[in-house]
Order: structure tokens, then sequence, then C-alpha cells
């Protein structure tokens, strides 16, 4: 590789930086600290050694946002190549070509040695992989989507926590409901300050609460007449309330973020073939977008459908073969 190399190991307050040069020379070692002088450091040490070497600059670092966020940013608005270094390889890597110890500058120096074979080595091409910025717009759906995805798990975990709660204290209340998580069962829930006041609800406070109609007031008022209630809600029973209001306030959230990702899936050309094809809807649409980022880091439609985890690969063992058949996205090729 025909630049200034350089190897960055990631560090959560601060990064270990190596800069070599093609032939392997090591030119210097640093610790990059997560601050702004600590970048303006980086960024003077690395310009000066290229401009002496009169090479451009490569630069490998381990992880592409995360702890890595902002410098990598502002390395790709240099103009500088950057080569996202998959850890999980590099681990199988260095199992296949040890060190003598595991330190920070042994890893960043590690990063020069896979760099320098990259051309040559089928497993550093692997490893290395270059990072090409995508649309602003996929990167911020990125930053929503996986947001939802979050306030969805915690939402399905609290849920869960929630109805066996409920289970135990107040057997038969939640057969009211279809679902655990309906609206009217959660604004049921919440629409007074302890859990065994629902049970002595007047007639008139039910009418009141939004979603209940004729049919879920008559299930709620036949409950009241024959409940019982584990000796358990006493201290329970202030967090099945607490749980419903969490599950309220994370169904406004998520709704507030696919109204957001509703609003750019039109800015995103790629989201917008995405949707194209039958089947994809909102969400979908823009986690794929989102994720894939641009179509120009994959040099062949396998190539996606492997990053995807849809390529049609042989899963065999002894006398039994199978293959997963799946449909390719042609249409973003």
């Amino acid at each position: 590789m025909d630049a200034l190399l350089v190897g960055i190991d990631v560090g959560c307050r601060k990064h270990r930086v190596a800069i070599g040069m093609p032939d392997g020379h090591l030119l210097e070692q640093f610790d990059l600290t997560h601050q702004p002088a600590g970048f303006d450091d980086f960024f003077k040490r690395v310009e000066k050694q290229a401009s002496l070497a009169k090479l451009p600059v490569s630069i490998g670092m381990e992880g592409y946002g995360g702890w890595a966020r902002p410098l990598d940013e502002m390395i790709l608005g240099k103009g500088w190549t950057l080569l996202n270094v998959n850890n999980l390889k590099l681990a199988r890597y260095k199992e296949i070509f040890p060190s003598p110890a595991k330190t920070d500058a042994i890893d960043a120096r590690k990063i020069l040695e896979l760099m320098r074979l990259r051309p040559l080595l089928p497993q550093a091409k692997d490893i290395l992989n270059e990072v090409i910025p995508a649309p602003q717009v996929n990167h911020d759906m990125k930053l929503l989507t996986r947001r939802r995805r979050q306030l969805v798990n915690e939402r399905s975990m609290v849920t869960d926590r929630m109805y066996g709660n409920v289970q135990s204290i107040a057997p038969g209340l939640i057969e009211l409901t279809g679902s655990i998580s309906n609206k009217w069962f959660l604004n049921f829930l919440t629409s007074k300050s302890s859990f065994d006041q629902l049970m002595r609800m007047h007639s008139r406070s039910v009418e009141k609460i939004k979603g209940v109609g004729k049919v879920y007031f008559e299930l709620i008022r036949r409950w009241q007449k024959s409940a019982i209630l584990s000796t358990d809600v006493v201290m329970m029973g202030d967090m099945v309330i607490e749980d419903a209001q969490r599950i309220l306030t994370l169904t406004t959230n998520i709704k507030r973020l696919e109204k957001q990702l509703d609003d750019l899936l039109p800015q995103s050309q790629l989201a917008t073939t995405i949707a194209s094809i039958t089947g994809f809807g909102l969400v979908c649409s823009t986690e794929l977008a989102a994720e894939i980022g641009t179509m120009q880091r994959f040099a062949t439609e396998a190539s996606l459908a492997r990053y995807m985890g849809i390529a049609p690969l042989d899963n065999s063992s002894g006398v039994f073969t199978y293959i997963e058949r799946v449909c390719f996205f042609k249409k973003m090729i």
C-alpha cells in the first residue's frame, strides 16, 4: 500500500496511534486523548509525517462509530482513506499470527502490519474494509432506526415483566384484553395512583378512561365485582402502574421516531427503492437503507447478500445438505 499508514487502537478515553511507512518502518507511536486538543495533536502529527514522506494517508481504526466517533468523521472530512478493522476477524488473525503480548501499542502496530499485507493477504482484505461515507439522510436514519429498535426491545421487556406481575396480583384481569399492551388497558391501569383503587372505581370514572367503550366498560365492571387481589398488591401494585406508564411513554416515543423516519424516507433514494419492493414497509425499508448506507460499499450482489445475512450458503452435515434459498435485492444493484 503506497501510503503513509496509521493504525489506531480505539479506547473509551484515549486511543493508541502507530504511524509507519509502507516498507514497515515505524515512524512514531503515541496516545491520542479523546478530546479536542488530542484530535488537533493527532492531525498535526499525521500531516507532518505525510508531508515529509510525500505520501497520501491511509488510516486503519478499530470500529466505525461508537468510541471512534467523531475522530472517524474528522478523518473522512480530510479526504483520507479510512479502513474499518473487523475486531472478530482481527482476533482470529492474532490467533494465527500471535503476538508476544496483548497491549494497545501492539494492537496498533498489528493494524499497521495488516495494512501492509492487505494487497497480498486474503485474510487482511477481510479484516480491513474501506469506509465509504453514506448519504447524510441514510446516516440520520441509522440513528433513528437503531434508537427505535432499542425502545421496541425495552417495551417488550417491560411488557413481559408487567404481564407476570399482573397475573400474580390480580388473577383474571389480563383476560379482559386481547393484548396487555392495548392502550385502553394501559390507560385503565394508570387511571389511579394505587392498584387496589381500580376495583373500586365508580362507573362514571371508568367511562371517562380513554379508549374504553361499551364492551370494555362491561368487562371492567364484571371484573370489579369478582376481583380478588393478592397480598403482594401492596408492593407490586405500584410496580405495575409504573410499568404501564413506561409502556405508554415508550409507545409515544416509538411513534415519534417512526414519524421522523416517514419524513426522511422520500429523501433517501435507497430507502425509496427498497420501499417499492412488495412487502417492505416503513420500518424495514428505513432499517435496511440505514444499515446498508450506500451501495458503493458492495462490489457485487453476492457481497450485499452476505452482509445482510441472506446469502444461500451451504449448511451441510454428514449426508444432509440444506441450502437456504432467498431473493436478492436486484432492484438495488
